[in-house]
């Protein structure tokens, strides 16, 4: 009887040996990790080799980060501090009354005031007619039709503005002076085209 028992005792003996093996592994799979050594990482901070380490979604403090508002190509500084300057101009100039061939300071017609605007934004070039300015700058892209600064020509080339964006634009107009017209509605047919005045870094004022 006992030659038959002994042999069952120990296999049983093994059998829980080795679920008391695999229980002891996993519950120290599942422990947290013990404090252990002092250590520096790479920007020299110090930390516990056990210390939990915190990955941050954050970029690091003076890298540029993109945007998807950044994503596309990003209007370059001399180009903006031209759109300052330009508005500027135009600010100043509201409202001052239409008179045929004048230039300012206090009077304008419209290419005279296209070339008064743009002199005081930096950007020299003759003054000229409208009809003149549509043959001496390239025709502006699809993308820079409706952007700041771009010229719009109406009426057989015979009037001149300057698109302030879709919406509308500047000029001076013959019957209320300079001021801000929208595209919809009397000016929408009227459109002869688009014409863009370079903007290199040596012809904006320093």
């Amino acid at each position: 009887m006992s030659n038959r028992i002994f042999p069952r005792v120990f296999a049983l003996s093994l059998v829980l040996g080795l679920f008391t093996s695999i229980a002891t592994a996993q519950e120290s799979n599942l422990r947290l990790p013990q404090l252990s050594a002092v250590t520096n990482d790479s920007n020299g901070a110090s930390r516990l080799e056990n210390d939990a380490i915190i990955i941050s979604l954050a970029e690091p403090v003076g890298r540029e980060v993109s945007s998807p508002l950044t994503s596309a190509p990003a209007v370059s500084s001399t180009t903006a501090r031209f759109n300052q300057m330009l508005i500027a101009a135009i600010d100043q100039r509201l409202g001052s009354p239409y008179v045929w061939g004048a230039t300012g300071p206090r009077v304008f017609d419209c290419s005279g005031f296209v070339w008064s605007a743009f002199g005081s934004a930096g950007i020299r070039f003759d003054r000229t007619s409208a009809r003149t300015l549509w043959t001496q700058f390239a025709p502006a892209r699809d993308d820079e039709k409706y952007r700041l600064g771009t010229l719009v020509f109406f009426n057989g080339l015979t009037h001149v503005g300057i698109v302030a964006d879709e919406h509308g634009f500047y000029h001076a107009s013959s019957s209320k002076g300079v001021t801000y017209s929208t595209f919809k509605g009397y000016w929408a047919g009227r459109i002869d085209g688009f014409r863009r005045i370079p903007l290199p870094a040596e012809q904006i004022a320093e």
